[in-house]
């Protein structure tokens, strides 16, 4: 049998308080517009990768990075191990990227900065065995492909197999 609740005398402001809370109903949250660095992802995809040459203090994706995704920037992107056409060339990625829409690129970059043009994509992230295909999400912008594939794995072991230890020496095997 259930049992019953026992009647809990309430203080005037408590019941007020609670009275309040039920008139106003549970307000829906809405989910709060992401913005980088003030801009939203919309402004950040219309702005230039790049600052013009005849005006380097333009805004562009490049100023609103961090300083370390700046200075691999404006090193200039990677050739990779053969020039043109292979995972491990950053530009020939990125190139595929913007060709590709609907389609999932694979790449060998894990050092390649998330841009704001790469959002909603999906991307294959070679972890050194197999490409892990990475949703880019807007909160990932300025941060390193490679941070989203894991390159380890955590190790879990079995119980300890027959003869192992001194109380299983002379169980007989099946």
């Amino acid at each position: 049998m259930a049992r019953r609740k026992k009647k809990v005398m309430r203080t005037p402001k408590a019941a007020r308080r609670a009275a309040r809370k039920r008139r106003s109903g549970v307000a829906e949250r809405r989910k709060k517009e992401f913005t980088y660095r003030g801009m939203t992802v919309d402004e950040l995809k219309a702005l230039p990768i790049f600052a013009p040459e005849d005006d380097p203090d333009a805004l562009s994706v490049e100023a609103v990075m961090p300083s370390r995704a700046r200075r691999s920037m404006s090193r200039g992107y990677d050739n990779g191990i053969t020039n043109g056409g292979s995972n491990l060339d950053e530009e020939h990625f990125i190139n595929r990227m913007r060709e590709n829409p609907g389609k999932a690129v694979k790449t060998h970059c894990r050092s390649l900065y998330i841009l704001p043009e790469m959002v909603g994509r999906t991307v294959g992230v070679h972890d050194g065995q197999s490409f892990k295909m990475v949703e880019i999400l807007p909160e990932m912008i300025g941060h390193a492909l490679g941070e989203y594939a894991s390159t380890r794995r955590s190790v879990t072991h079995t119980g300890p197999g027959v003869g192992a230890t001194r109380s299983s020496k002379h169980v007989a095997l099946k």
